[in-house]
């Protein structure tokens, strides 16, 4: 795909942002050295998970650690750039057959390492996942069409009559889904959702079905906010239609202003299209920001015409102005709107880091003060420019750290030059991580720095019985010994640790949910990249075991 190459950052669910470098192979390592040319040994080396404990290679066999380059991918197991192997192959446990192939690879293994040609983008490539392989009927989705048909049927019902108050009004019905949309996504109102959602439903009586339904709603509020979205600009359509029909009893000063903002709007819904999101993501988020402020300024000039403007003298009058503004509900939604949209940046501040590279490849970034777990927060080196979200590493105690893979621009200046101060939103956000104490078992499986918002629940006390499955490469050379002195000295059967450069590659799908079906647990929460999100999850629900990932659509 052409524009492949461009793709440089994805949005996740709830509008986080991970920094990440597409290639054509997503989990691709070089083949593995082949000692002996019998065909059951090799299968043996490409399925290595015996024990869940620790997992080793066929005893046929000699382990040898991989040469390859360190990580540096957002949630991938493995990103060297020579790396030949698909990640169908890798997921499905692919591996050679015919004696012809067997016989070929004994002869190259005796032969000295030397690079693998690339292969072409598959056609499962990340976009494609993202935009094309979500599904058609997910919670999402069907959030947005619930939504939408709503709204739609209003604006018929208004326009043939059946529905007076709507037709009196369809400004206050585009207001009020502006309100709904930006509530949707006001991170202080969602912290208290998710809070409260763990403290109701985080009981031992109330049903699983119960819980994995408000995982799943919650998770796709982004539905709802785009779905608002979209009607809000239906309403503003029907109210400028109703306005031109009724063009003496305005000024031409309203419909202008309303004009505007109807344009932003529709500029921002074009600008939110999951492809121009996803291939120009700070295009996507520089409009909605200043657009989305610019709109807002003008919604304020519009009631206040609105509110003053007489239609019988055709002019605009002062009298008992304040009285009559207080009156109308549209001028407490604009209220609501702009109380939503400041109190984040009320709390911006910029404060010292702590930096350290451990291998290069990516940066631990240190906080003061202590965070509970589940919690993600965001961070810039501009606040108007860009904002990147990661998971928070703490013990809920003195500090608080990020650990961020340097593929980004941004995140490559973290290691090349560490600053020594950076922007911070001092109100962090929860995801889905934070929802695990709804559960009573839980198994939580990352891939590569995806394990950066799961270590929090090893660090301090955790209501639910948590097992963690890590896949990585080199853990102390990409990610530095603090972080493996982490993940060291717990029992082996609740922290499982598959290095691959020393244990080579697992069937992720498959060792999740034979170590679910072993740990007993009720719900399964993956951080990875989009297809080993989505294979993970496809092949928990196959099995019967509820799975949730991160989304790519919101």
């Amino acid at each position: 795909m052409e524009n492949h190459e461009k793709l440089g950052r994805f949005s996740s669910c709830r509008g986080v942002a991970f920094e990440i470098k597409p290639h054509a192979d997503l989990f691709a390592i070089p083949s593995a050295p082949i000692i002996n040319s019998n065909s059951r040994s090799i299968r043996s080396s490409w399925l290595p998970w015996g024990s869940f404990s620790r997992v080793a290679p066929s005893s046929e066999l000699s382990l040898h650690r991989s040469m390859s380059r360190t990580s540096s991918h957002f949630c991938d197991v493995d990103e060297d750039e020579e790396d030949a192997e698909t990640l169908a192959d890798i997921e499905e446990g692919h591996e050679l057959a015919d004696q012809e192939k067997v016989a070929a690879a004994a002869e190259i293994s005796a032969l000295p390492p030397r690079p693998l040609p690339r292969k072409e983008p598959s056609s499962s490539s990340r976009l494609s996942v993202i935009l094309l392989d979500q599904g058609l009927f997910t919670v999402y989705k069907r959030l947005f069409v619930v939504c939408l048909v709503l709204n739609i049927t209003g604006v018929v019902l208004a326009a043939t009559d059946e529905f007076s108050y709507a037709r009196n009004r369809p400004a206050l019905f585009s207001i009020a889904n502006i309100f709904a949309l930006v509530l949707c996504r006001s991170e202080a109102f969602l912290r208290v959702v998710f809070w409260a959602a763990v403290k109701v439903l985080g009981r031992w009586w109330v049903p699983l079905r119960v819980k994995t339904a408000t995982t799943s709603f919650l998770q796709s509020l982004g539905g709802v906010h785009s779905g608002c979205g979209v009607s809000s600009v239906a309403w503003l359509v029907y109210a400028l239609v109703l306005t031109l029909k009724d063009r003496e009893n305005t000024s031409p000063e309203i419909v202008a202003v309303a004009s505007a903002i109807l344009g932003l709007l529709g500029f921002s819904c074009l600008a939110a299209f999951p492809l121009i999101r996803h291939l120009h993501h700070n295009v996507f988020e520089r409009t909605h920001r200043f657009a989305g402020w610019t709109a807002l300024a003008l919604l304020w000039v519009f009631i206040i015409l609105t509110i003053s403007f007489d239609p019988l003298t055709k002019s605009y009058v002062s009298d008992d102005f304040w009285s009559r503004l207080t009156k109308t509900q549209e001028f407490w939604f604009t209220v609501g709107i702009t109380v939503l949209i400041i109190t984040p940046w009320l709390t911006v501040r910029r404060v010292p880091v702590r930096i350290s590279s451990p291998s290069g490849h990516a940066s631990i970034i240190k906080f003061d003060g202590g965070v509970k777990a589940g919690i993600l927060g965001r961070i810039s080196p501009s606040p108007f420019s860009e904002w990147h979200a990661f998971g928070i590493i703490s013990d809920d105690k003195k500090e608080h750290m990020m650990l961020a893979g340097a593929v980004g621009d941004f995140t490559k200046s973290l290691v090349a030059n560490p600053p020594t101060h950076l922007w911070v939103r001092q109100v962090h956000f929860a995801g889905l991580p934070y929802l695990t104490n709804m559960y009573g078992k839980v198994l939580l499986v990352a891939t590569g720095s995806g394990i950066c918002v799961f270590l929090s629940f090893l660090l301090q006390p955790c209501k639910a019985d948590v097992c963690l499955l890590w896949v990585t490469k080199g853990v102390e050379q990409n990610f530095g010994r603090e972080i493996k002195e982490w993940m060291s000295g717990h029992p082996e059967e609740k922290v499982i640790v598959h290095d691959t450069a020393v244990l080579g590659r697992p069937n992720v799908s498959e060792m999740t949910v034979e170590t679910a079906k072993k740990f007993g647990a009720e719900v399964v929460i993956v951080t990875s990249n989009p297809q080993g999100s989505k294979d993970v999850v496809n092949a928990c629900k196959a099995a019967g075991i509820a799975a949730f990932g991160p989304i790519w659509e919101s």
